[in-house]
């Protein structure tokens, strides 16, 4: 969800949270499955997220396994790529969690990188984005840090709690708020996200 600028900077100071956590066995979540026969323990092992919006599930792997399938909800406009502000769509390609917020207004919520390089040149090629904002755009991604998120692209991409049993989100993916707690204490900064049509 896209949120006021004083939300933003809010938000933005949550930026070097780091989870710290034992190794712990989750329960199972009536929303969500847990892929057959794998225990996993915290921390996970080079943890990576892949979304799959056809199918509106968010897999979590760790060491290239997956571990966990949870149930999302997707944008409003949930069949397209992302274009611009406003545009209700869920982005896709390639990101990394930029931020965690313990007090989102969603529960809780981890920030894609959004937009990406892909996003960014095609926001220059059509104007929606200035030479300089495209520059500011892959020196933050190259840094791995948050883009710019004032842009006629959009910005304020979370995945976050608050239910996963429509597509009702300005863009976000949004999860049951148990398992948004669960995949919330398993995932740094950092983890690299895939979302798929």
């Amino acid at each position: 969800m896209e949120l006021s600028i004083f939300e933003s900077r809010r938000v933005f100071l949550f930026r070097s949270l780091q989870v710290i956590a034992a190794p712990v066995l989750f329960r199972r979540s009536a929303s969500s499955t847990r892929s057959a026969g794998v225990k996993w323990t915290l921390p996970l092992v080079e943890p990576a997220i892949i979304v799959i919006k056809g199918k509106r599930v968010l897999e979590l792997y760790s060491a290239g396994r997956l571990v966990k399938t949870y149930r999302v909800g997707l944008g409003l406009s949930p069949v397209e790529d992302k274009v611009r502000a406003g545009d209700r769509r869920t982005p896709e390609g390639d990101f990394y969690i930029c931020l965690k917020n313990p007090r989102s207004q969603f529960y809780l919520s981890l920030q894609l990188s959004y937009p990406n390089e892909k996003h960014a040149a095609r926001g220059l090629r059509d104007g929606l984005v200035t030479r300089d904002q495209y520059k500011q755009t892959l020196h933050a991604l190259n840094r791995k840090r948050l883009p710019p998120q004032n842009t006629k692209l959009g910005g304020e991409l979370f995945i976050h709690g608050n239910g996963s049993q429509r597509d009702w989100t300005w863009g976000c993916v949004a999860l049951d708020d148990a398992d948004m707690r669960e995949l919330y204490d398993a995932i740094p900064i950092g983890t690299p996200v895939t979302i798929k049509h």
